[in-house]
């Protein structure tokens, strides 16, 4: 998520950076009635966050293909919970309504250890947990074989790029259960991709990788 902060888009929720968006610039976004989600990364360590030298280096692993990122030792959750309840602190006193952690799959990726699905499960459910004591709404971004197991754990959905590999289909568990799911595609443009979305009462639209104010919506 990049570039300035456009608080001028019409759009019911907006997904902002946790860390570069302002108490100030949420509050705005409330007053205008949109629903404000806290983006960050709970699976992975990025170098360019304050609080990047708090992670320790054992639990920093291979790198996940972005720039200055690690996946996390996911099962080091004596070391990874403190660390990220702080983060969602942060997110609960700047006044956001829902957080949307991200890099919740290493255990499907090359993330430098053994993780397995359990560890997976294990993990996201803590995740969850933190949002919700803190009052909280939760996502679930992507891991979509976990879906089944973890729907009553999550309030809403985020994905990216299911059109693309033809996946959106499995997103259906939280649309029945009457749960959001937000879904933004990078590769395709809407026409190949909003009638289904429509079809299966996704909300959906088209992205740039870089994630700055630039979109085009399905509306």
């Amino acid at each position: 998520m990049t570039g300035r902060l456009d608080l001028s888009v019409d759009a019911a929720v907006y997904d902002v950076d946790g860390f570069t968006t302002t108490k100030e610039e949420v509050a705005r976004l409330k007053q205008a009635g949109r629903k404000v989600i806290c983006y960050l990364s709970t699976g992975a360590w990025e170098d360019f966050r304050p609080d990047a030298g708090d992670f320790p280096q054992e639990v920093l692993g291979k790198g996940n293909g972005w720039e200055g990122e690690r996946w996390l030792d996911i099962r080091r959750t004596d070391t990874l919970e403190p660390l990220m309840a702080r983060r969602f602190d942060m997110c609960r006193d700047k006044g956001f309504d829902a957080v949307e952690p991200d890099n919740m799959d290493g255990y499907r990726n090359r993330s430098g250890f053994p993780l397995t699905a359990e560890d997976q499960l294990r993990y996201n459910r803590l995740i969850a947990a933190l949002a919700h004591d803190r009052g909280l709404a939760v996502g679930l971004k992507n891991d979509l074989d976990q879906i089944p197991q973890l729907l009553g754990d999550f309030d809403f959905a985020v994905n990216e790029q299911c059109a693309e590999y033809d996946e959106c289909d499995r997103l259906t568990p939280f649309v029945k259960a009457g749960k959001a799911v937000f879904h933004a595609e990078y590769e395709l443009p809407p026409s190949r991709f909003c009638a289904r979305s429509r079809e299966l009462d996704l909300s959906s639209l088209q992205k740039r990788y870089d994630l700055d104010a630039w979109r085009r919506t399905c509306d």
